[in-house]
């Protein structure tokens, strides 16, 4: 989706989406202020996030992390955290993270390194093409057990999940549920995330059993 001009202002001085740059060059340009990844040598810089965008990512951390603190099971971040993939020349900004307790050691001070246990993407206008193809292989490639895409456009959720090919298939729906193998305890209701307003965090957090009833 293009920039207007009005909503490109706060990216003045910045380069333009696909702009040439080294790795280093991009660690020194890229800041808090800009959602920008790094591809082979190229800068994609992303539009910013429509609100309902924000709501659902909001909506997904709050169960994933609060399932996770539930078990102590491991660390969850969101936005404006790149995962770095060194042998592909990638350095990718998800939307949700979970990194299971015993791999905290891939966690540096300002980004990720190597495959996170679960990454999220929910899918943007101008983000089809790179959630469901190349991140779909990148992530695949990288060995990130767990991808989940999330397409309010189309009102689609898909997990998947390697296998003992190392190659990615999608997770079962069962009752109307898909549940993560990386985090036990934790499923996602599809129908949950097409409701508008979204369902209340503390009804659903019961649901999943993190919450007393």
């Amino acid at each position: 989706m293009p920039l207007r001009l009005e909503e490109a202002e706060p990216l003045a001085l910045k380069p333009p989406p696909r702009v040439k740059m080294s790795e280093r060059e991009f660690v020194e340009w890229c800041s808090e202020e800009v959602r920008a990844e790094w591809v082979d040598g190229e800068v994609i810089v992303m539009s910013p996030d429509n609100i309902w965008h924000n709501q659902l990512a909001g909506f997904l951390y709050v169960l994933i992390s609060e399932v996770a603190a539930a078990r102590d099971a491991g660390v969850v971040l969101i936005e404006n955290i790149q995962i770095r993939f060194l042998k592909l020349r990638r350095r990718r900004q998800p939307d949700i993270i979970f990194i299971a307790k015993e791999r905290q050691h891939i966690i540096k001070t300002t980004y990720i390194e190597g495959p996170p246990d679960l990454v999220v993407e929910i899918v943007s206008p101008d983000s089809p093409e790179r959630d469901y193809r190349e991140k779909y292989l990148e992530y695949e490639a990288a060995g990130v057990p767990e991808y989940w895409i999330v397409d309010s456009l189309y009102e689609r959720f898909v997990a998947y999940a390697l296998g003992q090919n190392k190659r990615y298939a999608p997770l079962p729906e069962q009752q109307g549920r898909i549940a993560s193998k990386v985090l036990p305890g934790l499923y996602v209701k599809p129908a949950w995330l097409w409701q508008h307003p979204l369902p209340n965090c503390l009804a659903v957090l019961r649901e999943l059993g993190v919450l007393k009833k």
